[in-house]
């Protein structure tokens, strides 16, 4: 742990098109080599192709919502054994383990362009069904699992 002072949390400005700080942290977390204008016409292209379903910015805010992960495990070595802790997840990793699960998902996907493979994974999360959805889902099974640990926690 550092012994600086703590860094000061920055201000994130809402995107452009949406006005929302959330899309503008999704974009920014997409982001590769620094290609921030590319990595936003992405993901307006797939909010554009996701308007047929109905509106862009509530399908995208709850697909998001679906993905966030509430537990996860951690090891804590007890006595020469490691043991898989389930705790309790704060409110700004489950934000950002949800983002980064559906773009490491959108990424892997079969598909033409990465705005097609990003509005498809975005329905599929807003659907329950998707493999940033099962990472979720696996994530809590392995903390349900490990439930008896649970007094490790510290």
């Amino acid at each position: 742990m550092s012994r600086r002072k703590e860094a000061p949390k920055r201000e994130i400005t809402p995107d452009s098109r949406y006005k929302s700080q959330v899309v503008s942290k999704f974009i920014t977390r997409m982001m590769v080599h620094g290609k921030k204008s590319i990595c936003t016409g992405i993901v307006y292209d797939a909010l554009e192709q996701i308007k047929a379903k109905g509106e862009p910015l509530e399908i995208f805010l709850k697909a998001l919502e679906n993905v966030k992960p509430v537990f996860e495990v951690k090891s804590r070595r007890v006595g020469g054994s490691t043991y898989q802790v389930p705790v309790e997840i704060r409110e700004k990793r489950r934000e950002a383990l949800g983002m980064r699960w559906i773009i490491q998902a959108s990424r892997e996907r079969n598909g033409r362009s990465m705005a097609e493979r990003l509005s498809a994974e975005l329905l599929d999360a807003f659907n329950n069904t998707g493999t940033a959805f099962k990472k979720k889902e696996d994530t809590h099974r392995m903390a349900e699992a490990n439930k008896a640990f649970a007094h490790y926690r510290w």
